[in-house]
């Protein structure tokens, strides 16, 4: 960070602020402190980045002092934004019904670097990449130190767009921690989609940068871009990749979700229902990025894959980067001494500003996991046995991945192409002969080498383990017989493992009864598959 640029826009935006305020905030420590607020009748507020928050309890925001800031500095937007030229803090209004600014929010912004140090590899990658997280994490911190990276050292064409003046900052000249990128404002936020597009068309950039895509039109300029070969760095609204994929409106940004029906021998291959969510087309993204917080992301290095990972419900293992969490901002004396060194600032910055890869700390705490492809085997019931056992194992959609296979025995005849591709690979396999919860436990135990010795369970023969022992017993007397059955009342989430259980010997099934008395029937009607 540009220490010395800091504390000088932080004085420009305490000037706009009435003189007791800016007294009482001589007495706070200001270098975690976010947001300033004034709200026509309350106490003044200094909210830091924990989440605490400071009152001056002596006096009340009165008119003038909404008025005395609103003077200082350029007419509010249309959406309620100002700005001090030549900084990146945003003053926001709120108004009564009749358009008076009753409250303002003053933002500090600050210029940090280094904080993309730990993912600088993906970046020069020139693959597109996608952050997500929580307001307050750091995202357009981000973008602006990307934009900077990207424009300077790998002396790229690189365009923002500029929504809210927060990347680059207000007025007509960009603020510096941007670099040699330049940037394009947007008049209005609905306008947002035609600027990205008119940014392409007009100044044949290589690197577009976009703060919060937020509708389905901004996502489809997004693709737009992404299809004519510009590396699309942006952010969205959403938390993390399995929102966004259950949002609706942004969920193309990762390639979309569709619903499709498979056939019998590939549901039967997923131990999965026949009608799932599949991908529906490639990411605009290359990358997703979670922001954990302002020191920790979480990385899906294949958009694609991940999102097909948790639309099957396997379990998806980002990789984890760290900035060292050891850097603290500077004290007041130590600022005074490093405004000495003038010109050495920012290289005394960016060396303060450590990082690490985690990824060797990630590798030491999943190496001793195994990785199992299952064919005919149900998924739910097999993950419930990892979990209860508490193993060190997943489950993977790819064999070329696995370690070991569990299939079910009525497939292991035939030439089964799987078991044989399974035996190219030399990976041991292991038979179920039923998907009860006692056979498949047996069965992934045998798989790990875990002996009983070794890992108790409590509950063994649980509740689940007994109702699935009863369906399969049904099962087997409804193929005989053709008659339905009805099963005992269980919970939801039993009564799922049994219908899943049902599915899988072809017979159809469905829940009946009400509250306590909810329970399972078994139809005999597709009686040896017919």
């Amino acid at each position: 960070m540009d220490i010395l640029r800091f504390h000088n826009d932080f004085n420009k935006l305490i000037e706009i602020l009435p003189q007791d305020i800016v007294d009482f905030l001589s007495d706070v420590y200001i270098n975690d402190v976010i947001e300033i607020v004034l709200d026509l009748g309350r106490n003044p507020e200094i909210r830091h980045a924990d989440g605490k928050t400071e009152y001056f309890e002596n006096r009340l925001v009165t008119d003038d002092d909404i008025e005395h800031t609103i003077s200082l500095i350029p007419p509010f937007t249309h959406d309620n934004r100002s700005g001090i030229p030549g900084t990146l803090h945003r003053i926001s209004a709120i108004r009564n019904r009749q358009g008076k600014v009753v409250g303002l929010t003053c933002r500090i912004g600050r210029v940090v670097t280094g904080t993309i140090e730990c993912i600088k590899d993906f970046v020069m990658q020139n693959k597109s990449i996608l952050f997500l997280g929580r307001p307050g994490v750091g995202k357009t911190t981000k973008l602006r130190e990307i934009s900077r990276l990207v424009s300077d050292e790998l002396k790229k064409r690189v365009v923002i767009i500029d929504t809210s003046n927060e990347i680059a900052g207000d007025g007509d000249t960009p603020h510096p921690a941007i670099g040699k990128a330049r940037r394009m404002q947007v008049p209005q936020p609905e306008m947002q989609k035609d600027i990205m597009i008119e940014a392409v068309e007009n100044h044949t950039p290589e690197v577009i940068v976009v703060d919060e895509i937020g509708t389905e039109a901004e996502a489809q300029a997004a693709r737009t871009i992404a299809e004519r070969g510009v590396m699309l760095i942006a952010t969205a609204h959403g938390n993390n990749l399995e929102s966004l994929i259950k949002n609706p409106v942004l969920s193309d940004l990762v390639g979309g979700v569709s619903s499709v029906t498979l056939g019998d021998d590939e549901a039967k291959r997923r131990g999965s229902q026949k009608t799932v969510l599949e991908r529906e087309k490639q990411p605009t993204f290359d990358i997703v990025m979670e922001i954990i917080d302002r020191n920790t992301l979480a990385v899906y290095k294949n958009t694609a894959e991940a999102v097909d990972y948790i639309l099957r419900g396997w379990p998806v293992r980002p990789e984890i980067r760290k900035v060292d969490e050891g850097y603290k901002e500077p004290q007041q004396n130590v600022i005074e001494e490093v405004n000495k060194l003038d010109n050495k600032i920012q290289d005394l910055a960016s060396e303060s500003l450590k990082f690490s890869f985690s990824r060797q700390e990630y590798v030491n705490q999943v190496k001793d996991f195994k990785k199992i492809y299952i064919y005919a085997v149900s998924r739910t019931v097999i993950e419930k046995v990892i979990e209860r056992l508490d193993l060190h194992a997943e489950i993977t959609r790819k064999i070329e991945d696995a370690d070991v296979v569990i299939a079910h025995k009525s497939f292991a005849k035939g030439g089964n192409k799987i078991l044989s591709t399974a035996n190219d690979y030399r990976l041991p396999i292991y038979y179920i002969r039923s998907n009860s919860m006692a056979q498949i436990q047996k069965v992934v135990k045998e798989a790990l080498k875990i002996e009983d010795s070794e890992t108790t369970v409590q509950g063994y023969c649980d509740d689940a383990e007994k109702a699935l022992d009863e369906a399969a017993k049904a099962v087997e007397e409804v193929l005989k017989t053709g008659q339905n059955i009805e099963l005992k009342p269980q919970n939801q989430q039993i009564r799922k493992l049994q219908h899943e259980y049902i599915e899988q010997n072809n017979l159809t099934s469905e829940s009946i009864g009400e509250d306590d008395d909810r329970r399972v029937i078994i139809f005999g009607n597709k009686n040896d598959g017919n």
